[in-house]
């Protein structure tokens, strides 16, 4: 039973960092590095991303022994495309300047190949709770790396973090950080601390 949990939990955990979307798996880089020029903005992606990876695949993951295999990646673009469509536009009605800000990249969920990957390897061949505890920790695990991007690029590039000046008279913004070099240079940063904590994991 003891190792039943354990099992179940690092359906969740594993997205969190050891099978890390952006930063181990590489996917989703689009928006990672198109839209995180603030904070505000990763978050909104994030929160979008999570939600269509998770709905998405609680309606495969239901519907995964009726689904024809011949037509399943087509069936999977539909159920994306719909929670895609749900999202882009309550985000329409209720946030525009974030929606504006985001511009096309909300729609272009549909074919983040993070969320089409999960439905493929994961919710098409597994129950509905271990589904949607993987979806879960991919989307947090996408969510966390945009937030962070987000955090560090708008601090350093505009001295503001969630709009609020953090940073005094005193700093001289980095201009590059808000344009498209400052979200190579974070993701790449981002990206060698954590092969660099994980090589120190491995040796411990």
């Amino acid at each position: 039973m003891g190792k039943h949990k354990a099992t179940v939990a690092h359906e969740f955990i594993k997205g969190l960092w050891d099978e890390n979307p952006v930063l181990i798996s590489l996917l989703g880089l689009c928006p990672a590095l198109a839209v995180t020029n603030s904070a505000i903005n990763g978050l909104a992606m994030g929160l979008a991303t999570t939600f269509v990876v998770t709905s998405s695949s609680i309606i495969i993951s239901s519907l995964r022994k009726v689904i024809p295999h011949q037509v399943r990646i087509a069936s999977y673009i539909v159920i994306i495309a719909t929670f895609v469509t749900v999202a882009d536009r309550f985000m329409a009605a209720f946030y525009p300047a974030i929606s504006k800000a985001l511009g096309p990249y909300v729609p272009l969920i549909v074919v983040n190949c993070l969320i089409l990957g999960r439905q493929e390897a994961f919710a098409s061949k597994n129950p509905v709770g271990r589904s949607l505890l993987d979806a879960l920790g991919m989307g947090l695990g996408f969510l966390m790396v945009l937030f962070t991007l987000g955090t560090i690029r708008e601090i350093l590039g505009s001295g503001t973090f969630l709009t609020y000046q953090v940073l005094g008279d005193w700093f001289h913004p980095w201009l590059v950080m808000v344009l498209p070099p400052g979200a190579f240079l974070a993701l790449g940063l981002l990206i060698g601390l954590s092969n660099w904590i994980n090589d120190q994991r491995a040796k411990a």
